[in-house]
């Protein structure tokens, strides 16, 4: 199938829909205005417009010809429809245009002649004077070239009118206009092209009605409320309408309802529901326009909702306090009737302060124990419905004093805590591996030192440990920089998990810029008592391998606050372990024949 073809269904389904949905809006005006006839004739004149190229084989042609259709004015067109009420009818459809009847080729290729005969649905809108229409009609389409063969295809029309009504039996259709859709083929479908009429049939003529009679309809009434569901002593508005009453007389209105109050001739009422109990009402109204017909009642219902009071839970936070201390209250409370919510607090101890969803409790004159706070609300009713929550606070005791420590104990751990470095392998940590880089024997070392300051603490409070990162010249200084930076986290990290105060623990990060020179890592060897000679001397002999281990450190120093400047003796204990560990595995990296590659320039942290 084409695509002009799959274009004309589809727009025969948007038009059908846009039908489907004036019927629907149409039902809601059936009962309005005079009743629809059951039969309408109509015949007048009718003009085509093609919009469309003729294009066509001629007798005896090799190649197709093409040509714009003209406008045809030599037509006429009929109809009849039966309605199935006032607004829905069925129409069969004619129509012929005749041709221009003129001579020679040249003159009859641009002319044709069409007629239809189609049938489809019809959707009227019925007023005193004026009577729109809309229709989809479907059938033959006869399409007849002056130049060429007649062709009947299946086609479609869509389109409307409007009838102006001149009496009872007679309106003028003025205008009618119908989008014509129907294709046609006059050669082969290989080289000829389809000749897709999508033009415009209007016409204008008389339209003759008969049949239907209007059948005697009573006045009716329909109720509302406003609102529907309501608390007691809430407004409830209830609301008459009528239709169909003699518009020369007034309308009464009388209002009832069982256990209600009502009164007053208006279409409205107001319904007191002060006290009502809870449960489902009806209000009924009784229309009159004092006539022996002219009657009609409706009913309504709304209901009285049974109040619910609010919801309430209560948190503290913190929930344990030292002395003189404070913590927020928090209340959760809901209204499941939507109300306003009115907050207040009381607690056996200390101060509360605060009237709305969150309060302060300060403990100060409070003695050591659990303090209960009581969190409540209420609703804008009058009187208003509560709830209450509890939550406790507890007041700690103040923690013993600490053992008074020998000042020959801290003077040993002072000198226990001197100068200590943690060496990492090259490019340790990684940004993929932030834990990784520290041996057994410098978590060993870190872990007394924890132990060592955490005692320390106990007579000087203030102290300090500061983590200072380093990397040996081979990186750039940014590189270098993240690298040094990514060493003392890793450091600070195992110390607080240690026990450590991360407040006592200040870090820097230099890295490459205060690296030990040759001497100092050499005269550090020499004096390390941990060293046999034999190991020492397997150090020395290996000492670029140990230079540049010295510099990838992390240097852990005591400062104790409470004397400013006064630090622990500067030492770089490079330890037995750690030395002999790394000549070891620099060692077995060789012997694995561990391919040598290009140095490559470190990524920037």
């Amino acid at each position: 199938m084409s695509s002009h073809s799959h274009n004309l269904y589809g727009r025969v389904a948007i038009s059908s829909a846009v039908v489907a949905v004036l019927c629907s809006l149409a039902t809601l005006a059936a009962a309005q205005d005079r009743p629809a006839p059951k039969w309408e004739l109509y015949g007048g004149y009718s003009f085509l417009y093609p919009n469309t190229d003729l294009h066509g084989l001629l007798p005896g042609g090799i190649l197709p010809v093409s040509s714009p259709l003209e406008s045809n004015p030599r037509g006429a067109g009929a109809s009849i429809t039966y309605d199935f009420n006032r607004w829905f009818g069925l129409t069969l459809d004619t129509s012929t245009h005749w041709g221009s009847r003129e001579s020679g080729l040249n003159n009859r290729i641009d002319d044709a002649a069409f007629s239809n005969l189609s049938f489809g649905p019809k959707v009227t809108f019925r007023g005193s004077h004026l009577s729109p229409f809309l229709e989809v009609l479907v059938g033959d389409h006869r399409l007849m070239p002056d130049a060429f063969h007649a062709i009947d295809k299946l086609g479609f029309m869509i389109g409307g009118g409007l009838d102006f009504k001149v009496s009872k039996h007679v309106a003028l259709r003025l205008p009618r206009v119908d989008y014509v859709m129907s294709s046609y083929r006059y050669g082969p479908s290989a080289t000829t092209r389809s000749t897709d009429l999508q033009g415009i049939r209007a016409q204008a003529g008389l339209v003759f009605s008969w049949g239907g009679e209007r059948a005697a309809t009573p006045p009716t009434a329909a109720c509302s409320v406003q609102t529907a569901e309501v608390f007691a002593g809430e407004p409830v508005t209830a609301t008459a309408a009528g239709s169909g009453f003699n518009p020369k007389r007034t309308v009464q209105y009388t209002w009832s309802g069982s256990g209600l109050t009502l009164g007053g001739t208006a279409a409205s009422t107001q319904i007191d529901t002060s006290g009502l109990p809870s449960g489902s009402y009806q209000v009924t109204a009784h229309l009159s326009d004092g006539s022996k017909h002219g009657v009609a009642s409706c009913s309504a219902s709304f209901g009285v909702k049974a109040p619910r009071p609010p919801t309430i839970s209560c948190a503290s936070d913190p929930a344990n306090v030292p002395l003189r201390g404070t913590s927020t209250i928090s209340a959760n409370a809901t209204s499941p009737d939507g109300r306003s919510l009115t907050y207040s607090y009381t607690t056996t101890a200390g101060n509360i302060t605060g009237n709305t969803a969150t309060a302060t409790l300060d403990t100060g004159g409070a003695q050591p124990g659990t303090i209960t706070v009581t969190c409540n609300v209420g609703d804008d009713r009058n009187p208003p419905l509560t709830a209450s929550s509890l939550t406790t606070v507890t007041l700690l005791a103040p923690p013993p004093p600490p053992p008074a420590i020998d000042v020959a104990v801290i003077a040993a751990i002072e000198k226990r805590l001197a100068l200590h470095s943690v060496y990492f392998a090259t490019a340790k940590p990684s940004l993929e591996s932030p834990d990784s880089g520290l041996l057994a024997s410098q978590e060993k070392t870190l872990t007394a030192l924890a132990g060592d300051f955490l005692i320390y603490l106990q007579a000087k409070p203030d102290a300090r440990l500061t983590l200072e990162g380093h990397a040996d010249p081979r990186g750039s200084l940014e590189y270098n920089q993240g690298l040094s930076e990514r060493r003392v986290d890793r450091v600070k990290r195992f110390l607080i998990a240690q026990g450590v105060p991360e407040a006592n623990i200040q870090t820097k990060a230099f890295g490459k810029q205060e690296n030990l020179t040759d001497r100092q890592v050499r005269d550090a060897v020499e004096r390390n008592p941990e060293l046999s000679p034999e190991d020492r001397k397997r150090v020395l002999n290996n000492m670029r391998t140990i230079i540049l281990a010295s510099n990838r450190r992390a240097d852990i120093t005591l400062s104790n606050a409470g004397q400013a400047s006064q630090e622990s003796v500067r030492q770089y204990p490079f330890n037995a372990a750690d030395s002999l560990t790394l000549l070891k595995e620099e060692r077995t990296g060789k012997t694995a024949g561990t391919p040598v590659r290009k140095k490559a320039q470190p990524k920037a942290h």
